[in-house]
């Protein structure tokens, strides 16, 4: 039988929130039933509207703190009620860090069914402008006054009417309004979807998506643009391979750049590779996992997921021999370029697909006793269960995910004999309930 949709109630409700989720919502119980209510903090009571009905909980949005926790702050962001891209605004700073290594602790009591015998302090940036990645939804709404350039709205599909972003770049985040009105004039504004944003440490880049040919008139307006706020734009017709420099002309497609100067270490990349979208946390993070890692100039070291070489070219300042895997080929490419760039001839690079569970590779066939690696969402469960690890004595695990970096602890953990010495959260993303982890497991 077809699922009877649930009736939305109109009617705004009053609720005492318990406790929080591990996205930062609050979790509140009425008539045996378990909500989530955005905006909301525990202990609070509120008045909040319902936004959906599910089976086995609803889902809703503060209208109204009847009873405010200690922990609740103004939102700095007039959008905060209403754009998706950030849902902690509400809490101050020390209340965040607290609940993201609240949330990673239980994963890691729970799921790897072990306790950190250190927890060490948390790594912290600034909470506004740290954002230099994002990908900007673009949309020509008449009723909304014209073109809309931002995020998602919350719990639907609607862009958000949006004047600035706190948490981007302030190259950026404080053109908003200039931005949509270029886009307004354009002869294609109805075939734009996107705008890639990418932002190195002396230049700020846009990727404009368009489905249609760009008029000579629509180029020489992004042009005046790109000129009036020193922004590169970049084209995108069709797939990533189609990314071409429209201002300034010359501008090569990896003409981006951030520095290590710790290590004295400069990292190009493109617009559309993945870089850490904050990164004065990523200067700590790799200042933070080599010191925890601890591998000297006589040690070779296994680096997995290495990307543009982040961790691998400071790495291969410091030790022996890195052997740096990454699944993405275009990515490699422009590692060995940044590692030639530096003349660090010391770094074996290999292709290979980290979750494929029937890896078979030469650089399998040893155990390091050095491993770092730093794995998407998913975690690095495949390759784990393939890899050597009989020699291996330090690992250093960095996670976006506390749920599948626990899977992986938890099996280190029981099934090679590691034990779990350290652990500590990174903020990464300020305002928003994203855990960045960095673990240390340790086996004598």
């Amino acid at each position: 039988m077809p699922r009877t949709r649930q009736r939305i109630p109109q009617t705004p409700t009053e609720a005492t929130v318990e406790r929080f989720a591990h996205d930062g919502r609050g979790i509140a119980q009425l008539d045996g039933k378990v909500v989530f209510i955005s905006g909301a903090l525990p202990q609070e009571k509120v008045v909040f509207r319902y936004l959906s009905r599910q089976r086995h909980f609803d889902e809703g949005r503060v209208l109204e703190v009847l009873q405010a926790a200690p922990e609740r702050v103004t939102p700095p962001c007039p959008h905060a009620d209403i754009c998706g891209g950030c849902s902690l605004q509400h809490l101050n700073s020390d209340a965040q860090i607290a609940l993201k290594q609240a949330m990673l602790l239980e994963q890691i009591q729970h799921i790897a069914q072990t306790q950190a015998e250190e927890i060490a302090p948390p790594l912290r940036s600034a909470v506004s402008g740290y954002r230099h990645k994002a990908r900007l939804g673009v949309r020509h709404v008449p009723a909304k006054g014209g073109m809309l350039v931002g995020f998602r709205e919350e719990k639907n599909r609607y862009l958000a009417d949006l004047s600035r972003c706190d948490v981007l770049h302030h190259s950026i985040g404080e053109r908003f309004i200039e931005l949509r009105n270029c886009l307004d004039t354009l002869d294609c504004k109805l075939h734009i979807p996107q705008i890639e944003v990418a932002i190195g440490d002396h230049q700020t880049a846009c990727v404009i998506r368009h489905l249609v040919p760009l008029s000579l008139d629509d180029q020489q307006r992004l042009i005046a643009f790109a000129q009036q706020y020193q922004i590169a734009f970049y084209t995108q017709a069709k797939g990533i391979d189609s990314i071409t420099a429209l201002w300034p002309p010359n501008l090569p497609l990896d003409g981006l750049y951030y520095r290590h100067p710790d290590y004295d270490v400069t990292i190009h990349f493109a617009p559309s590779d993945f870089t850490q979208i904050n990164p004065e946390m990523n200067r700590q993070m790799v200042k933070q996992a080599l010191s925890w890692l601890n591998a000297s100039a006589n040690d070779d070291v296994l680096e997995l997921f290495c990307g543009l070489g982040n961790f691998t070219l400071p790495l291969a300042r410091t030790v022996k021999q890195v052997t740096a895997v990454e699944g993405d080929a275009q990515l490699i490419s422009r590692a060995k370029a940044n590692a030639h760039t530096h003349e660090l001839y010391n770094i074996n690079y290999y292709v290979a697909n980290l979750a494929d569970a029937q890896l078979k590779a030469d650089w399998l066939q040893q155990s390091y006793p050095y491993l770092l690696l730093d794995p998407p969402r998913s975690g690095a469960q495949e390759i784990l269960q393939v890899l050597p690890l009989q020699q291996t004595k330090r690992i250093v695990y960095i996670s976006c995910n506390p749920a599948t970096l626990a899977r992986d602890v938890g099996f280190l953990v029981h099934q090679h004999g590691f034990r779990l010495a350290r652990i500590g959260v990174m903020d990464m993303f300020p305002q928003t309930a994203h855990v960045e982890s960095m673990a240390l497991l340790i086996r004598e």
